[in-house]
């Protein structure tokens, strides 16, 4: 376990440069001037050069990466354009937003797609495998922003029983926090429960059709027993990886989702940066997101190994 660890840890360095080097190049391929967007059209040529001397624009690509990379090793992000704060005070305090739309639509996910994909594989050419499998097909093919927007006609506008906008923080109000977060984390989790159930199915029923279960069946376990404490648990690498997969996705899915629900999450914080051309911020979001990524994958695999002892 700690090989596997040391290991991970040894792959982040390259990772996190590669990384955040290619979105800094494409970061200053995309047209625009920093500059004009902190002084505005009507600035005169010589504030606009003085600006960008400030900002640091007017240096080659690499030097202006160095001099982001090093103060980031120093825990230093810069300052944002946009706030004229300390990138790292955005990013705590628009950080922890997302992470409470992505854990929700995980629980949400998790509750929804295990049960209704172990299921569908114990009925495997059912009607309800049908309705299992139709669904789950349309629920993995609907945009997360599309499903924001019906959740806040319907839920919102017209019932009136959940917010349209705004966001409470768990520690202010949590009944408030749960009833803001309810509908964007649906909206970002139907797809998650969807593809989860779909290939649970397709996992499940490999496992059912194996020649442990027949004998399990013929030793008289209840085919309850047999689903639910023997199949699913041989599944269970399988799952693990798609929930891993899932969390993912949903860190990207939650940009358009806070713009739909008016939350000024990380996803908010990245594109309000991008449209102002605020680099520092920009690339700070992008090694956290990264570092995410990377630590999904860390927990995705001791769990493998946790799980399945033939993995070790």
């Amino acid at each position: 376990m700690r090989r596997l660890v040391l290991q991970r840890l040894g792959g982040l360095i390259p990772t996190l440069f590669l990384a955040t080097f290619v979105v800094f190049l494409l970061l200053h391929l995309v047209p625009g001037d920093p500059a004009i967007s902190i002084a505005g059209e009507q600035a005169s040529p010589e504030q606009l050069a003085s600006l960008r001397e400030v900002l640091g624009v007017n240096d080659p690509l690499l030097v202006q990466y160095w001099h982001w990379l090093t103060g980031a090793l120093h825990g230093d992000f810069g300052t944002s354009v946009i706030s004229h704060q300390p990138v790292s005070t955005s990013i705590g305090q628009t950080l922890p937003i997302t992470l409470e739309i992505v854990a929700a639509a995980l629980i949400f996910s998790i509750v929804l797609g295990i049960p209704t994909g172990a299921i569908a594989a114990k009925r495997a050419n059912s009607s309800g495998d049908q309705i299992v499998t139709t669904a789950s097909s349309v629920g993995v093919a609907m945009p997360s922003f599309w499903l924001g927007l019906i959740f806040v006609s319907v839920f919102a506008l017209q019932l009136e029983w959940l917010p349209a906008t705004g966001w409470v923080r768990l520690t202010e109000d949590p009944w408030e926090s749960i009833r803001h977060v309810i509908l964007p984390a649906l909206a970002v989790g139907i797809a998650g429960a969807a593809e989860i159930s779909r290939q649970l199915r397709a996992v499940m029923i490999e496992s059912l059709a194996s020649d442990y279960v027949r004998t399990l069946r013929a030793k008289g376990l209840r085919s309850r027993s047999i689903v639910w404490r023997h199949a699913l648990k041989n599944s269970s690498v399988a799952l693990i990886t798609i929930i891993g997969l899932q969390v993912n996705r949903f860190l990207g899915a939650t940009v358009v989702v806070e713009a739909v629900f008016g939350i000024g999450g990380l996803g908010t914080l990245v594109v309000n940066a991008t449209q102002k051309h605020d680099y520092p911020t920009v690339q700070a979001v992008v090694l956290v997101m990264v570092l995410a990524v990377i630590a999904v994958n860390l927990v995705v695999d001791i769990a493998y190994r946790v799980i399945d002892p033939r993995i070790r």
